[in-house]
């Protein structure tokens, strides 16, 4: 299973970059947490990035990200990016559970989901949504949420559709 700073490792290069362009254009708080975060595992200041081109910088910020030691920053730039990018995708998920939340947000998930509840809900994602952002989802919810739904795992290691890299 990934964590989510695996996850933007493994994650298309294409996506990556999009996420940081996402933040950037619509999340200017959540690209300045995730620059500074970089800046300083790299021991320089945030400004020194940003006069790097954006290409150059990002892709710098990727690999850093993709870093043990810079999980939670990496776990806020996807959570970030899912709630706000994809959030209709998130909805749609925790609807098909009957999860309540709020606009994709839960405060508590069940201890357990049924198999074919999960089962369902996934192959109604995949039908409606790219495979490597629902990938990213459930991998997301796997890595940073409380439920250890045992199916859910079964489901990414085994289901060539969620599969990343």
């Amino acid at each position: 299973m990934f964590t989510c700073h695996e996850l933007l490792g493994f994650m298309s290069p294409a996506l990556a970059q999009g996420i940081l362009e996402f933040a950037l254009a619509n999340d200017k708080p959540l690209y300045r947490a995730a620059l500074s975060a970089v800046a300083e595992a790299r021991h320089v200041r945030p400004a020194f990035l940003e006069k790097k081109p954006r290409s150059e910088r990002h892709a710098e910020m990727l690999t850093t990200l993709a870093r043990p030691r810079l999980e939670a920053a990496a776990a806020n730039l996807l959570r970030g990016w899912l709630l706000q990018a994809e959030n209709a995708m998130l909805v749609e998920f925790l609807d098909a559970l009957g999860i309540p939340h709020e606009k994709g947000v839960v405060n508590d998930f069940p201890e357990t989901i049924e198999d074919a509840k999960l089962t369902a809900a996934v192959d109604a994602l995949l039908a409606k949504h790219p495979a490597e952002k629902v990938a990213i989802y459930l991998h997301t919810i796997r890595a940073t949420s409380v439920p250890n739904w045992q199916n859910l795992e079964t489901l990414l290691a085994n289901d060539q559709r969620l599969q990343l890299g």
